[in-house]
């Protein structure tokens, strides 16, 4: 069945899923907040224990194992459906990315499977993020040291 621009467009609008924006911003800013909540008690438990440098780097590395883990279980996938952006909190988020591809690609060996395509989403990221590091850096030293 042929169809003209104009009703494919009236056709593809009737069978397009309904947006609940209200619903969806809701549960990304409940459940953003909760790991970040989360990450909170986690940095005043190590708080207590060592010193705040080290206890900020901790609640990194266990958001990261836990997100990862979340992820490896199916977990992490089943709570981003209800949570929507909510989980991209960056670390969380991050993490997910980075877990994804590699679980998805493993049956093709650590080599060519795992390790070539860990980085397919996060890659950019990283090598923006170290290139505007490294810039951001260099005119750092060159208007201090004058």
């Amino acid at each position: 069945m042929f169809f003209q621009k104009k009703d494919y467009r009236t056709y593809a609008r009737s069978r397009a899923a309904k947006s609940h924006t209200v619903k969806n911003c809701f549960l990304a800013y409940f459940f953003g907040g909760m790991i970040c909540v989360i990450a909170e008690c986690l940095y005043n438990v190590f708080k207590t224990y060592c010193a705040e440098d080290t206890a900020s780097t901790l609640v990194s590395v266990v958001l990261i194992f836990a997100a990862s883990l979340l992820t490896c279980l199916g977990v992490f996938d089943k709570i981003a459906k209800h949570a929507g952006a909510g989980t991209l909190v960056p670390i969380t988020g991050f993490s997910n990315a980075m877990t994804s591809p590699a679980l998805d690609t493993r049956s093709e060996g650590y080599i060519m499977g795992v390790g070539a395509k860990m980085f397919t989403v996060a890659g950019p990221v990283i090598v923006y993020g170290t290139v505007g590091s490294i810039v951001y850096g260099v005119i750092y030293w060159i208007t201090n040291n004058k």
